[in-house]
């Protein structure tokens, strides 16, 4: 009985998650290359069109060569949530299956593989006056001061989302106090929910040396401002219809150059700025990996990483069989 449940619930995928510059794009084109995978984007940056440098989106060529999903599904002045990639994710893996091939879930945005893997939680819908007092206590004390109450209240919550991180801030806090229940709570209680996804295998890209991982990210950034990064926030701060509130113009690197160029400090400490908030969103990313028991790391470090990761993902697909 409960191995014909599992069937039921199976489905064509595996992952490979990891936080920001580990190199999970380099290593997902090469295992979808060798196997004949379709990818599945899991971040929430990717799926804003006109985004494309300071998100390190998968040029026109990789997704030439490989079928690439849940990227440009979105206009930046437009909110994009756990729900709907759930939504999205699970008809888009349903269409690649029924075409006869399986899909892989790529991406560092934990919250997304968090409500893929355990299921969406019972949270109470947005309430428009609770976000206004909450905006109004803001404006007056700063968000840190929000963040630090949230952590009061919710530890781990807070242990995941940034001291200036209002749009998730915000949303902690409205719902303790709408459902009188902490979003962790929440998160837990949604855990034994079934879910196509909870068996999924899923491959996961951890530096052994944290320093590694900082320099990559250093590197990564140095290249998108020769890319011309800075000209992709003006024209996106040219739009009149987009504000630095936006989910969107909330995005590490987007934040600091919008900020940047609106003179709240000056560009030439951009780079550091930038940088700083990439390690503080891997450390992040890391904190989730490391709540998810059913991954398998690789360390993303060593020398090797595609031989190494090959035996493990076909022998992930052999399990699938």
């Amino acid at each position: 009985m409960g191995q014909t449940r599992r069937a039921e619930h199976a489905i064509g995928c595996l992952a490979l998650a990891g936080p920001t510059a580990a190199g999970k794009s380099a290593l997902a084109m090469a295992i979808a290359r060798a196997t004949a995978l379709e990818i599945v984007s899991v971040d929430s940056a990717l799926v804003y069109r006109g985004m494309d440098i300071g998100t390190a989106k998968p040029d026109a060529a990789a997704r030439t060569a490989v079928a690439h999903h849940l990227i440009d599904i979105r206009d930046p002045r437009d909110a994009y949530s756990a729900a709907e990639f759930v939504r999205d994710a699970t008809r888009v893996v349903a269409e690649i299956n029924a075409r006869g091939k399986l899909a892989l879930l790529v991406g560092g945005t934990m919250m997304y593989f968090h409500a893929l893997l355990r299921g969406l939680d019972a949270m109470p819908a947005a309430d428009a006056g609770v976000r206004a007092e909450l905006a109004m206590e803001a404006a007056q004390m700063g968000w840190p001061a929000l963040h630090a109450r949230l952590a009061a209240l919710d530890p781990a919550s807070a242990a995941r989302i940034a001291p200036h991180d209002s749009q998730r801030i915000q949303r902690a806090l409205e719902v303790h106090r709408l459902s009188g229940q902490t979003m962790s709570s929440l998160h837990t209680a949604a855990a034994g929910r079934p879910s196509a996804f909870t068996a999924m295998p899923m491959l996961s890209l951890e530096p052994v040396q944290r320093s590694w991982l900082h320099q990559c990210i250093a590197q990564r950034m140095d290249a998108m401002l020769q890319a011309g990064f800075i000209q992709e926030v003006q024209a996106l701060r040219a739009r009149a219809d987009l504000h630095p509130e936006l989910p969107a113009m909330r995005c590490v690197g987007y934040r600091q150059a919008m900020e940047a160029l609106d003179g709240r400090w000056p560009m030439a400490e951009l780079r550091d700025r930038a940088i700083y908030a990439t390690r503080q969103l891997a450390k992040r990313q890391i904190t989730w990996l490391r709540s998810m028991p059913q991954r398998v790391v690789l360390a993303c470090d060593a020398p090797g990483l595609e031989d190494r990761a090959m035996p493990l993902v076909h022998a992930m697909l052999q399990g699938r069989s």
